[in-house]
């Protein structure tokens, strides 16, 4: 596996050499996140140990992850509804765009079907 990049970061005083996939950039971005998350947690509670407060981090931002899929699956469930409420729509305009198709013989009642020739002989023959 080749190395995409490699960073050099500090995460809560303490100097990293930081190799993968990623671009150097964006590893960066990841370790200064953990950092200030880390700072949070030690001006919080500023008499735990280092192994502490990385725990407690990793654990906030464990619970941030989760609480952000949960919230994607909703939002996945949502869309999810929508393209079948979508579909189910589109089915019925299909059906009324079906009728629509018709010739404008096919659409007209029975009555509207006959020749005037044929009114008048019901006509007279209702009358015989």
């Amino acid at each position: 596996m080749e190395d995409k990049g490699r960073a050099v970061v500090e995460i809560f005083g303490e100097e990293y050499i930081i190799r993968g996939d990623s671009t150097p950039e964006y590893m960066t971005m990841l370790a200064n996140y953990i950092d200030k998350k880390m700072k949070q947690v030690a001006q919080r509670q500023p008499q735990l140990p280092i192994a502490k407060i990385a725990v407690l981090t990793a654990l906030n931002i464990a619970d941030e992850l989760s609480k952000l899929q949960e919230d994607y699956d909703e939002l996945v469930k949502l869309l999810d509804s929508d393209k079948k409420k979508d579909s189910d729509k589109k089915s019925d305009y299909d059906k009324k765009s079906d009728y629509n198709k018709k010739s404008d013989y096919d659409k007209k009642s029975d009555h509207d079907k006959k020749s005037n020739y044929d009114r008048k002989k019901d006509y007279d023959r209702k009358k015989a």
